[in-house]
């Protein structure tokens, strides 16, 4: 099998099941993100014939492959913009909003694309869209956080940030 089969074979049979809902894995503890990362190190070792004592982050950067954490960063990221910017469903897009749509008063906040983050009493809270979403785009680079540029270009941007980041 060459090499471009098998990294088809595996991105179709385990990177895409791991993509799918993945948003829902966010701020899941270390040790269950750990065996979901261990599978994609395992496929990464398998797509590349790179050994098991080998270091993995090369290997995932050669792919250009986020890690576990970080691509579910990168699945929740990606539906907030699409919420602020308009292109989500409505029930994204009620979860989120800009601080400077929100009130009524001029803040000094305001000039910053800065969403309102609810306040959320349980630890299963704080792991849902609505708390999670903006929690994220607020710590993400300003540059980042301009609902106005392009999803493509948000993406790439995103994409970029993420991996200094690993």
């Amino acid at each position: 099998m060459t090499v471009e089969a098998a990294r088809t074979a595996a991105v179709a049979f385990i990177s895409c099941p791991l993509d799918y809902c993945n948003s829902l894995l966010y701020g899941l503890p270390d040790t269950l993100v750990r065996k979901l990362q261990s599978v994609q190190n395992a496929t990464a070792r398998l797509i590349t014939g790179t050994r098991r004592r080998d270091h993995i982050t090369p290997v995932l950067r050669d792919l250009h492959w986020l890690p576990i954490r970080e691509r579910t960063k990168f699945k929740v990221a990606c539906l907030v913009h699409q919420s602020l910017s308009g292109q989500a469903p409505l029930y994204l897009t009620d979860d989120c909003c800009l601080v400077s749509d929100s009130t009524q008063r001029s803040l000094r906040s305001a000039d910053v694309p800065t969403c309102v983050v609810p306040r959320i009493l349980s630890s299963y809270g704080d792991r849902t869209f609505a708390a999670a979403g903006p929690r994220l785009w607020n710590s993400l680079p300003v540059q980042l956080r301009n609902p106005d540029i392009t999803y493509r270009l948000f993406r790439r941007q995103l994409k970029g940030h993420l991996f200094r980041e690993a």
